[in-house]
């Protein structure tokens, strides 16, 4: 599961890297690649550790109780060393050299990122909460990372990742870390307050039915039990008389 994670935030960084220092430049094809590219991720990688490769979407579903604590904790961790591996690895590529951080406080950004990143955690936990189909999911995923980067970006570098943003060298508490975060914990929490209630009643109905079927089966097999108890004696009478 780790390095499941380890990989998925280092190709995703490596991705985002490429773009964001080539002619592509721009916001609509960063998000796009960034999008495809997780897409795929999940589909690969989604049954081995969920594909989470953001520890701000790894806090989110820590809060929704979707991870333990050290679970949630040795993601983050594998996720900043996977987004570092991808940054030593551009830079061995390019030669590129004397990068500074761009990741000063502004409230523009910081509300920028926050709404980005919540559009994606509201499409990861409906991903994740309605149970879809692992391409299906992957799509949900990548589709929500690619609208919500495309709306921060109106504000902001449009990252909504604290690993990518510290290997893009626009690292900053108050903006590319505290955004994420909180636009990640709004998102699966609100969707968790409003449409989840409903699913946990459906499986609490499913659970109920379950047992009353179970029950019948008990029943009928008691019965057939007794009725196979009740004829045993009388055949063993009948086999006595005839001899």
């Amino acid at each position: 599961m780790l390095v499941s994670e380890f990989l998925g935030a280092g190709v995703l960084t490596l991705i985002v890297l490429s773009l964001s220092h080539s002619q592509l430049s721009l916001p609509y094809f960063i998000a796009t690649a960034a999008g495809l590219t997780l897409t795929l991720l999940v589909i690969a990688l989604a049954d081995i550790s969920g594909a989470v490769f953001n520890p701000a979407m790894t806090i989110g579903l820590w809060t929704v109780r979707k991870l333990k604590t050290l679970q949630a904790v040795s993601y983050i961790i594998v996720q900043f060393l996977g987004a570092a591996a991808a940054w030593y690895l551009f830079l061995y590529f390019t030669k590129l050299d004397g990068v500074e951080n761009t990741g000063t406080y502004d409230a523009r950004l910081l509300v920028a990122e926050v709404v980005g990143t919540f559009i994606f955690a509201f499409s990861f936990a409906a991903a994740l909460y309605q149970r879809m189909s692992l391409g299906l999911r992957g799509l949900m995923v990548g589709g929500g990372l690619v609208m919500g980067s495309l709306v921060a970006s109106l504000g902001s570098a449009g990252i909504l990742n604290p690993a990518v943003a510290m290997s893009l060298h626009q690292w900053g508490w108050g903006t590319y870390v505290l955004g994420p975060v909180l636009g990640a914990i709004v998102g699966f929490n609100l969707y968790n307050l409003l449409f989840v209630e409903t699913e946990v009643a459906e499986v609490a109905e499913a659970k109920a039915e379950a047992k009353a079927a179970a029950k019948t089966v008990v029943r009928r097999a008691a019965a057939v039990k007794k009725s196979v108890a009740k004829k045993a004696p009388a055949k063993r009478k009948t086999a006595l008389k005839k001899k």
